[in-house]
């Protein structure tokens, strides 16, 4: 048996039995936290787990069928209404700029480090474009990666305790209860959206393929159900594994230096977020719930897991995200070159 499908294999054990242990204590989201926090865990102590490779990226089509199967002709009405909140998106990652690239300058990081660690964007394309630019790869992979930790670990303690939010709202209903016709249109939406995504380029192509396809299925009244619980509880297991194996090999000085910064970056992001949360809700576009989860900096696949278990309105949520995510991708790289933003000599 080859070496990595073993650490595979025994990483898929470990998180399964994450998920059960987080279950039986009645642990909120434990097929997310579960996983998460086993492989996190056997990380830090360097136990041999790895990713679950292309597993992991399928899966991603689900949440991204769920976010299309949400997209009705009433959620395509608001649209005006959405564009209030939405405005305010290139506003809030100019502010997550403008204080993030000092901060990360001042805590002795080179340039654009600086500059790639600060954007919102997420962890891969950072993680490419700074090392086109010549950035310290490593020190932005676990910042990055510390900032989806924390904020799937922290967004649901606001929400609960904040904002009063439940989470248990209903995934998708049973795989029994999901008509077969409408699984197989689900099932050709995932793969040809990912593929098909794939093929032309398109950026988050295992999420946003998935969701433009099942949307357009849902607008012509094929597709009225999200994916079944199960295939979603599957999807919140590997997101989980992924974000743990993040840390391996991880080392005591990278602790000390790029994960504690990573940690404090958050508090900043929580700050801002904050504030844009408070003026969407004072606005009257939406509930804070909602505008928190729309301006919460996090991944394209957490958010979606988030505001899927808090019932919130995932056209409203995802909008957002998708906005925040393009304008960091396209406008990243120009703006370090207009800024003069250059890589460390040597």
């Amino acid at each position: 048996m080859p070496s990595h499908l073993a650490k595979r294999l025994a990483t898929l054990a470990l998180a399964l039995a994450g998920a059960a242990v987080f279950h039986a204590a009645h642990l909120p989201l434990p097929f997310l936290f579960g996983p998460m926090s086993a492989c996190l865990i056997a990380a830090l102590v360097g136990a041999p787990i790895k990713g679950m490779g292309q597993v992991s990226v399928a899966a991603r089509t689900i949440l991204g069928v769920a976010v299309g199967a949400s997209i009705t002709p009433d959620v395509i009405g608001r649209l005006p209404q959405m564009a209030g909140s939405v405005v305010l998106v290139p506003v809030y990652v100019a502010l997550i700029g403008l204080v993030g690239v000092p901060f990360f300058r001042r805590l002795g990081f080179d340039p654009v480090t600086s500059w790639y660690a600060a954007m919102p964007g997420g962890l891969q394309d950072m993680v490419s474009f700074g090392q086109e630019a010549g950035a310290d790869v490593r020190a932005l992979s676990l910042i990055h990666a510390t900032r989806v930790f924390a904020i799937v670990i922290v967004v649901p303690l606001i929400m609960t305790g904040l904002y009063g939010a439940t989470l248990t709202g209903a995934i998708g209903a049973p795989l029994r209860d999901v008509p077969l016709s409408e699984l197989a249109w689900m099932a050709a939406a995932a793969l040809i959206g990912w593929k098909g995504g794939e093929r032309i380029g398109l950026f988050g192509a295992a999420i946003l393929g998935p969701m433009i396809v099942t949307a357009a299925l849902s607008l012509a009244g094929l597709v009225h159900v999200r994916p079944p619980a199960e295939a979603i509880q599957t999807a919140q297991l590997l997101i989980g594994i992924g974000i743990g194996v993040q840390y391996v090999g991880v080392t005591l000085r990278e602790l000390r230096s790029f994960v504690l910064s990573g940690l404090a970056f958050v508090l900043i992001l929580a700050a801002l977020t904050a504030a844009f949360t408070e003026a969407v809700t004072l606005m009257g576009i939406a509930s804070p719930v909602e505008a928190f989860l729309a301006f919460a900096p996090g991944g394209q696949a957490e958010m979606t897991v988030l505001a899927l278990v808090a019932g919130a309105d995932l056209g409203f949520v995802i909008l957002h995200h998708l906005t925040r995510i393009v304008l960091v991708i396209l406008g990243a790289p120009v703006a370090a070159r207009l800024m003069g933003v250059t890589k460390p000599r040597g």
